[in-house]
């Protein structure tokens, strides 16, 4: 994506959080939602970076949800892509159900020493060649990302925030439920695409195409 946005004009940060791709070495039971919501606010705090859209995939709608409440007047727009959209009070556990919470428990103790839970396997319309690229950059991540509860402090209203919709996303499908949510309140701008959950590898331009049309409309 970062050279689709570049061309299209825009200033782009990616940053990592702490204890996962370049900053795996970091990693540590303690680390939590708290930990990787300070990661991007510090970005945005010494970057001085305003008028920013802030953009959350997947776990990351937890992280954006929490950055959006903290760093508040440094953001335009917060944009959700296939992602959870969590309430004051909710864990990301608390959203994907009993079940998949004890799923993601069990590979924790399995394969995670108890305190990591390994990645999700990649959608199967993922090409092989960006199954190769992304596989070694992808890790497993501190359990307590997932069990931490979200504490929003602002009582402002939202932010304008704006909703898309992986509509490929298959079976048990966990991010459903917010799109729903978003397609029903007025507060949210609404979107799809044709897609599956990782739209940022399988079909860039057309997420890029997507965004622009969410940043000219909300």
């Amino acid at each position: 994506m970062r050279p689709l946005f570049v061309a299209a004009g825009h200033q782009f940060f990616s940053p990592t959080y702490t204890g996962l791709g370049e900053r795996a070495h970091l990693a540590h039971h303690e680390i939590d939602l708290t930990t990787h919501i300070n990661d991007v606010a510090a970005v945005l705090d010494c970057e001085d970076l305003k008028e920013v859209t802030l953009l959350g995939h997947s776990y990351g709608g937890m992280v954006a949800t929490g950055v959006a409440d903290k760093s508040r007047r440094r953001i335009a727009r917060v944009v959700y892509i296939d992602a959870f959209a969590p309430q004051d009070g909710q864990s990301l556990f608390d959203l994907v159900g009993p079940d998949v919470t004890e799923t993601m428990r069990g590979k924790a103790m399995g394969e995670g020493a108890g305190w990591r839970i390994p990645p999700i396997p990649m959608p199967p319309d993922t090409a092989p060649e960006d199954v190769t690229w992304a596989t070694p950059r992808r890790r497993s991540q501190p359990i307590k990302t997932f069990e931490q509860k979200l504490r929003l402090a602002s009582r402002e209203p939202p932010l304008p925030r704006a909703y898309i919709y992986a509509k490929r996303s298959g079976p048990g499908d966990t991010f459903r439920q917010f799109a729903e949510r978003a397609k029903g309140d007025s507060t949210w701008k609404y979107y799809e695409i044709d897609a599956s959950h990782n739209p940022h590898i399988t079909c860039p331009q057309d997420l890029m195409a997507t965004l622009s049309k969410v940043m000219a409309e909300t």
